[in-house]
């Protein structure tokens, strides 16, 4: 089973969940709740206001629409953002998604609430099995885990 809900704090607020826009569309559009201004040269996080649940063999990588880099000279800085199972609900941030937004062009960039700018593809993923028993648990989001 996985699927996105709102996260606590963006209840109230009136916007979508993620959807794939058409019928074989990897990828779930995640939108921004609030506008965001993003000056050249910066980093800035798009709040989604939503949060992924999914099983403990899968991750939601997080991958900047098409459109970004063309449209506004913005992509998602290490490429892809990775969203592990244990994210979801942790103490610090309730498992909230942010993206992060690098503006490598010459303007500032104004982006409204409502518009589109990752796409999430859930995937299963496999581990070692030489792996020692690891009972570390995530209470984070950005560099959590160091």
């Amino acid at each position: 089973m996985r699927g996105f809900e709102k996260a606590k704090g963006y209840s109230h607020l009136e916007f979508e969940l993620p959807k794939r826009q058409t019928k074989h569309s990897a990828g779930y559009d995640l939108a921004i709740i609030e506008d965001l201004v993003i000056s050249p040269g910066e980093i800035k996080l798009g709040v989604t206001g939503v949060k992924a649940f999914m099983g403990n063999d899968e991750v939601l990588k997080l991958y900047p629409r098409s459109s970004l880099p063309r449209k506004y000279h913005l992509t998602i800085p290490n490429n892809v953002g990775i969203i592990d199972s244990d994210y979801y609900s942790n103490e610090e941030n309730d498992g909230a998604i942010y993206v992060q937004l690098f503006n490598f062009g010459k303007e500032t960039i104004t982006l409204k609430k409502g518009e589109r700018i990752a796409q999430g593809i859930f995937q299963k993923y496999l581990i070692s099995n030489l792996e020692e028993t690891i009972l570390k648990t995530r209470n984070g989001g950005f560099g959590s885990t160091d």
